[in-house]
C-alpha cells in the first residue's frame, strides 16, 4: 500500500485486541513496538501510550489491553452512509449514528453527545471527535492532491509522497471549536452562529511533519520585513464565499518557525490516514489555538507581509465587544479590527456527568459517594493546574482530582484537556441545588462567572452549572439533573430552548430558581414563654418574643406540617406548597431542617 497505507494501521490493533494478550507488559511492548514501527515513536512515554485509549470514563488506570486497545472497539466503528447524508453532497462520507447534526442534514456540523465523549476516554476516536465543515468534504485524491507553497519565497509543490518522507512527529492535542458552548450565549441573545453545546472540544494523537523543518525544506528559517504571517487555504472553489471559495487563514511565521509551537502539517489521526470530514488527506494544526485556524484539505501555504485576506479570517473567529452586533460590524469595520481576532484559546470546562436528565435517588445510605465528571483545558499550551466545584452557586468551592496522562512536551508545552472528578455524598447532593465547575491554569487564569455576548457567540467559557431538582417517590428523595442547553436543535436545558428568551436573574447566579418566589409569611404565633432549649435555637418571630429550638422544628417535618429555618426565622411553608413555583418537593424535601444554605447561598 506504500505510504497511503493506514501509518498506524488500526488492523494491527484489531489482531492485538483479538488474541488473548493476558499479560500487561507484554501487551504494552507489542503496542510500544508497533507505535515504533508506524512511526509514532515521538508519543513521549508508556504513559502517553494509556492515552491512545484512556480506558473507560477516562480512567487512566485502565490497562493497555482495554485502554490503547478501546479505539479499536466496534462501539466507534462506522460502516455506513447515514440516512441523513442522502441525497446530499456529502452521501459517500461514512458518519458515526450518534453524532448531533447542529446544521441540519448539510453542510455537516457535528459533535458528539457530551457524556459519549467523555466514556470515549482522553483520546477521542475520530469516528465521534467533533466536525466543523463550512461546505460539502472535496473528494480529494491522495495521488494528485498538490500543495503548494509559494508568496514572498520560491514555489515549490509537494505531492503526498513527499509529505509523509520528511521526519515524523506525533502529538497528543486537544482541537476545540471557537463556537463551543455557543448555544448558552444564543439563549441570552441570537449571535450568527448555529448552537455547539459543549462538546465541540475533542482530542486525537496527530502525525506529520512540524512546519518548522517544512519551511526549512523550503529556505525559509526566519522573519524578515516581507516574511511576516504563513496564510494557508483549502481548495478553490470549495466554499460558496469569498473571491475564489477556498477557506483561508494565517498565522504569525514566528510561531511556525518556533519548534515550541509544535504546528503540524498532519496526515494521520489516531494512527490512520485523515477521514474526510478530518481534512484528508492533510491538514493543518496548531496547538494551543481555535479550530478555525486550522486549515483542512490544505492546497496552499504562502508566505506574506500582511495577515490573509480570505473571506473566512476576516469575517469568522472575532470576539466582538458585546454592544457591537453584525449590522454595526459590517457599516463600521469592526471585522478587519485586529485587535478583536480569536486565536489563542481560553480557559474552559464543562461538567459530563451528571448527564443531562440524570437521576440519582437518596435512599437511607445518606453516605453513598456520588462522582461529579467532567474535562477542563486551556489554551497557549498552559497547563491546567486545578478545577473547583461548587454546591452552593459559587460562595465556596471544593477542589477536585485531576487525571492528567499527558507529559509536558520537550518546551513545556500542554496542549491536552484534563479530566476531572469530584467525590461526593448523596447528602451532599441531596442539599445542593446546583453543580457549578471552574478551572485555572498556570497562569492563574479562571473563568468569569456570567456569561459575557458576542456577536459571533465564540470564546463562551463561563461558569458551567447543573441544575439540581428534587421530588419525592414512594418516601425517596430523587435528584434530577439539568444541563444549562442541549446541543444544536434538541430541546432543554434551564436556559430553554427559544433563542433570546433567557433572562440573566441574580437567582440563578446564587443557586436558587430563577422562577416566581413565593413569599411565606413568619409564622403567625402568639407570645409564650420559651419552651426547653434543645441543639440550636432560632429567634422566631421579631417582637415577639417567641424563641423556637431546633428539637421542635425538627418535629414539623412532614408534608401535611412542613416548618424551615432561614436566616434564623421559622417559616410554616404548608398552606404555601401548592403555590410554589419550583413544586413542594423542592420545599418538603428540607422540611425540619435549617435550609439557609440551600435558600440564601
Amino acid at each position: 500500500m506504500g505510504p497511503r497505507e493506514f501509518i498506524g494501521n488500526v488492523a494491527t490493533l484489531k489482531f492485538l485486541r483479538k488474541n488473548d494478550v493476558v499479560n500487561e507488559d507484554e501487551a504494552k511492548k507489542m503496542v510500544q513496538e508497533y507505535m515504533v514501527s508506524k512511526g509514532m515513536a515521538g508519543v513521549n512515554s508508556s504513559d502517553q501510550l494509556d492515552m491512545l485509549g484512556g480506558g473507560l470514563q477516562g480512567n487512566p488506570e485502565a490497562s493497555m489491553k482495554g485502554g490503547t486497545l478501546w479505539l479499536a472497539r466496534d462501539k466507534w466503528a462506522v460502516y455506513e452512509v447515514d440516512d441523513s447524508d442522502k441525497g446530499t453532497p456529502d452521501e459517500w462520507v461514512k458518519r458515526h449514528p450518534e453524532l448531533v447534526r447542529l446544521t441540519g442534514r448539510h453542510p455537516f456540523n457535528c459533535e458528539p453527545p457530551l457524556s459519549l465523549l467523555l466514556e470515549a476516554g482522553f483520546i477521542t476516536p475520530a469516528s465521534i471527535h467533533y466536525v466543523r465543515n463550512h461546505g460539502a468534504a472535496p473528494k480529494l485524491d491522495w495521488d494528485t492532491h498538490r500543495i503548494v507553497v509559494g508568496g514572498n519565497c520560491p514555489k515549490k509543490v509537494f505531492k503526498m509522497d513527499d509529505i509523509v518522507k520528511m521526519p515524523r512527529h506525533s502529538l497528543p492535542v486537544t482541537l476545540v471549536c471557537a463556537g463551543n458552548r455557543r448555544k448558552e450565549e444564543n439563549m441570552l441573545k441570537q449571535t450568527i452562529g448555529f448552537n455547539w453545546g459543549a462538546a465541540g472540544v475533542s482530542t486525537s494523537v496527530w502525525t506529520g511533519v512540524k512546519m518548522h523543518v517544512f519551511l526549512a525544506r523550503c529556505g525559509i528559517t526566519k522573519v524578515t520585513e516581507n516574511r511576516q504571517y504563513l496564510c494557508f487555504k483549502g481548495p478553490k472553489g470549495e466554499l460558496p464565499k469569498g473571491e475564489d471559495g477556498s477557506y483561508g487563514t494565517s498565522i504569525p511565521l514566528s510561531m511556525a518557525l518556533d519548534p515550541a509551537a509544535d504546528v503540524l502539517i498532519a496526515y494521520n489521526q489516531n494512527g490512520a490516514i485523515l477521514t474526510p470530514d478530518h481534512g484528508y488527506p492533510v491538514r493543518i494544526i496548531v496547538p494551543g489555538w481555535i479550530g478555525g485556524r486550522m486549515v483542512k484539505f490544505l492546497s496552499e501555504i504562502m508566505v506574506t507581509k500582511e495577515p490573509s485576506d480570505n473571506f473566512y479570517h476576516f469575517n469568522d473567529n472575532r470576539i466582538l465587544p458585546p454592544n457591537v452586533d453584525a449590522e454595526r460590524a459590517t457599516k463600521e469595520g469592526w471585522w478587519y479590527k485586529e485587535e478583536y481576532i480569536y486565536n489563542q484559546l481560553n480557559i474552559n470546562s464543562a461538567i459530563s456527568s451528571p448527564a443531562h436528565d440524570d437521576e440519582v435517588e437518596h435512599d437511607e445510605d445518606w453516605e453513598r459517594p456520588y462522582f461529579v465528571r467532567g474535562y477542563a483545558y486551556s489554551g497557549g499550551g498552559r497547563k491546567i493546574t486545578r478545577v473547583e466545584l461548587s454546591l452552593d452557586g459559587g460562595m465556596s468551592w471544593r477542589l477536585c482530582a485531576l487525571t492528567v496522562p499527558e507529559k509536558a512536551t520537550d518546551h513545556g508545552k500542554h496542549w491536552c484537556w484534563v479530566f476531572w472528578r469530584a467525590e461526593l455524598t448523596t447528602r451532599e447532593l441531596a442539599r445542593a441545588s446546583q453543580l457549578v465547575c471552574r478551572a485555572w491554569d498556570e497562569a492563574s487564569n479562571t473563568q468569569p462567572k456570567d456569561i459575557t455576548w458576542n456577536v459571533m457567540g465564540m470564546g463562551n467559557a463561563c461558569y458551567f452549572r447543573i441544575k439540581i431538582h428534587k421530588k419525592v417517590e414512594d418516601g425517596v428523595v430523587v435528584m434530577k439533573f439539568e444541563h444549562p442547553t442541549l446541543p444544536g436543535p434538541q430541546k432543554g436545558g434551564w436556559m430553554g430552548s427559544t433563542p433570546g428568551a433567557w433572562r440573566a436573574d441574580v437567582m440563578d447566579t446564587l443557586g436558587l430558581p430563577a422562577k416566581k418566589k413565593v413569599v411565606v409569611p413568619l409564622l403567625d404565633v402568639k407570645s409564650e414563654p420559651p419552651p426547653p432549649m434543645r441543639n440550636t435555637s432560632v429567634q422566631f418571630v421579631p417582637g415577639s418574643g417567641r424563641i423556637i429550638s431546633m428539637a421542635e422544628v425538627e418535629k414539623h417535618d412532614t408534608e401535611e406540617d412542613t416548618w424551615i429555618v432561614v436566616s434564623g426565622k421559622v417559616y410554616d411553608c404548608t398552606k404555601y406548597l401548592p403555590e410554589h413555583p419550583g413544586g413542594s418537593d423542592s420545599i418538603t424535601i428540607n422540611a425540619g431542617t435549617d435550609c439557609t444554605e440551600e435558600f440564601e447561598a
